[in-house]
């Protein structure tokens, strides 16, 4: 399903919505009161701001005595090709969230991939997909990006291994362009970011990316993964330790200024080497 048509099915589950809480003669604290979710939430989904999880949509039915109409067009809205299945709650809660800190041992997160960096991870992990599906996946993978364009963006702490910074992805020119471009992000403040650099040696969270979350109005979330799978984390005590851990490793890294040295200058190499060849 295209992005268009995607968009334009959520408005329709939330017109939908809508229609139904009014016809039952609810409000939107009253039928956010009965489904465990706040009237604004309510509001939320009926604008195609939020989108319900199926549990909500499944109490919604029951509330509204809608024959499960909710809970099944939610299951296939949210059964979305564009991310691994693993990943597509992690994705939508980045969505949502205040502040999003992010470690990376070896490639730019996606929220600050180019379209050119994200096809040559996703086609090195895909050799013999169709280019369909490799578009798909660089769409959502830009969709994703947008948050950081807009008023509301999430405060983002990004903490990066030297490994993403040696690591050619795509060619040199492509990775000159990558590196350019968080450099950019740094600069216009979008992003806050640290190398963690090899002389650092031995690090906590060894196994692979972690992605913290902070919300306005739920309780924070930790997102680790490792090969072709990743954990959602919402048990406090883990959650502590996995932001315990993110704080050893900004203690270890670069401070920002000289981080955004060190871009610049991999930068500058990757150009280089990509004009002589």
């Amino acid at each position: 399903m295209a992005n268009g048509s995607r968009q334009a099915a959520w408005e329709f589950f939330g017109a939908e919505l809508k229609r139904r809480r009014e016809d039952a003669g609810f409000t939107q604290v009253e039928l956010g009161t009965r489904v465990f979710v706040s009237g604004g939430y309510i509001g939320q989904f009926e604008q195609a701001i939020r989108k319900p999880q199926w549990d909500v949509a499944q109490r919604i039915d029951e509330t509204l005595q809608t024959d499960g109409i909710f809970e099944r067009l939610c299951r296939k809205l949210i059964d979305d090709r564009r991310y691994a299945e693993y990943f597509a709650k992690a994705a939508e809660l980045e969505a949502l969230a205040t502040e999003i800190c992010e470690f990376a041992p070896a490639l730019v997160p996606g929220l600050l991939q180019t379209p050119e960096y994200a096809r040559a991870v996703t086609l090195a992990m895909n050799r013999f997909a169709p280019d369909e599906y490799i578009e798909e996946k660089v769409s959502g993978r830009m969709e994703r990006a947008r948050i950081l364009n807009e008023d509301r963006r999430p405060v983002h702490w990004v903490i990066l291994h030297e490994n993403v910074l040696r690591i050619p992805v795509g060619g040199a020119a492509v990775m000159g362009e990558q590196l350019e471009y968080v450099a950019a992000l740094t600069r216009r403040r979008t992003v806050l970011t640290q190398v963690l650099p090899y002389m650092a040696g031995a690090y906590p969270t060894m196994t692979g990316p972690l992605k913290l979350m902070q919300f306005e109005d739920a309780p924070p979330t930790a997102y680790a993964e490792a090969v072709y799978s990743g954990n959602l984390l919402d048990d406090p005590a883990v959650v502590k330790q996995a932001q315990s851990a993110y704080d050893l490793l900004r203690a270890d890294a670069l401070a920002p200024e000289a981080s955004l040295v060190l871009i610049e200058s991999a930068a500058e190499d990757f150009k280089r080497c990509a004009s002589t060849t």
